[in-house]
């Protein structure tokens, strides 16, 4: 899983013009499936992102989580971000999971968010979507599930 984390200080996400999600400060998380992925891949990665420390403390260093600050979530799936682009000039997907593995796995770690107690706003999954954020900072990390050969599997 691959997971675009972006400090915001508000983001939002509409479909067809009717706003479907919406949050203040906090975290807007962009989120890809790929075929390996599992719902451990998924545990592991909302708890980097739950736990994240990229939140400025009192001295201006960034020391605090999302859960630190009282934050929420805004977690929209994105299986662009599965894109291969080294060959050709158009995005090959196939590393990206199929919708119905893939949006399993999307509402699992909305699921796994949340249960840290998170509030957790979403997208909506195969729809067009239209993102607006205010990124703070900014700050942009891509954070990634560990490579399964790195698991032992």
């Amino acid at each position: 899983m691959r997971a675009l984390v972006q400090r915001v200080s508000q983001a939002r996400v509409e479909v067809d013009g009717d706003q479907v999600g919406a949050i203040g400060t906090g975290l807007l998380v962009l989120l890809g499936v790929t075929h390996a992925d599992t719902a451990e891949d998924s545990r592991w990665l909302a708890d980097k992102v739950a736990h994240l420390r990229i939140f400025e403390d009192e001295d201006g260093k960034m020391n605090r989580s999302v859960l630190d600050i009282g934050g929420a979530v805004l977690a929209v799936s994105q299986f662009t971000l599965y894109g291969e682009t080294r060959r050709g000039r158009r995005p090959s997907f196939t590393e990206a999971a199929p919708p119905e593995a893939a949006d399993a796995l999307y509402r699992q770690f909305c699921a796994d968010l949340a249960a840290y107690g998170l509030p957790v706003a979403t997208g909506r999954f195969q729809a067009h979507m239209e993102v607006s954020l205010t990124n703070d900072g900014p700050v942009t990390l891509l954070v990634e599930s560990p490579v399964r050969s790195a698991k032992g599997e």
